[in-house]
């Protein structure tokens, strides 16, 4: 693993029961990548990101995040950001609250609220519980925390579900700009297209193994797009 890697795993695999949920997973993500992952509803996307961000522990192999091993769950959640595929806030925190409650926990200054409550626009909501608010003010909140410590690495999985189109290119504005400044994404995602625009490598998982991986220009060569060439992956090891 060098300076640069920022994930790095050798044969991960994880079982629930019967079902191989990953076999022998091989991954190298570097700093500054736009690292996106993709695939089919039961692929492996979601057990993988709950591994790597110490929030399950692998049936087999190893895996490391910023140098550290991913069983150490206490210090990978502290070096990382992540946007879970479910949003679960505390009901009865207010917007800002709850904010307030990750800034001190992630040992941040309160002064960054300000900035994600105006780039978010939940500025007239800072008062209002998480209970109340819609899911795609819930999405814009979950959004906020995994960014708001600044971290080097950050997991999002279906980052944009909920949120309206105007929002959407606000969020890959700013996730352009983070990883421009050295910052580096593991994006989940179903919408082929933001892949497609926003990714710089790409590996296309189904039923717990790459079935492809490598730079997007060399995927979508030859005239083909992104979601062209996913659909015949999946399709050919249905």
């Amino acid at each position: 693993m060098t300076s640069t890697t920022v994930i790095n795993t050798e044969g991960l695999s994880k079982s629930y029961g019967k079902t191989q949920a990953l076999r022998h997973l091989n991954l190298e993500i570097m700093r500054g990548e736009f690292f996106g992952f993709l695939g089919p509803n039961g692929a492996g996307k979601t057990t993988t990101i709950k591994i790597l961000s110490g929030q399950m522990k692998p049936f087999g192999g190893k895996a490391e995040v910023l140098g550290v091993d991913v069983t150490h769950a206490i210090e990978v959640k502290r070096v990382i950001g992540i946007v879970p595929e479910t949003v679960f806030l505390p009901s009865f925190l207010t917007v800002e609250e709850y904010l307030g409650f990750v800034c001190s926990i992630r040992k941040v200054s309160e002064s960054r609220i300000d900035f994600w409550l105006d780039f978010t626009e939940l500025g007239e909501e800072r008062g209002t519980l998480c209970k109340d608010l819609s899911l795609g003010m819930k999405q814009k909140v979950s959004f906020s925390q995994a960014f708001i410590h600044e971290p080097r690495l950050v997991f999002l999985d279906e980052p944009f579900a909920d949120v309206d189109p105007l929002m959407q290119n606000k969020m890959k504005g700013f996730l352009k700009t983070y990883v421009g400044g050295g910052g580096t994404i593991f994006l989940s995602t179903h919408i082929l297209e933001i892949a497609e625009k926003l990714c710089s490598r790409v590996a296309i998982i189904d039923r717990g193994e790459i079935a492809r991986m490598g730079v997007i220009s060399d995927i979508v060569g030859e005239g083909h797009d992104l979601e062209e060439v996913f659909l015949t992956l999946v399709k050919k090891n249905g």
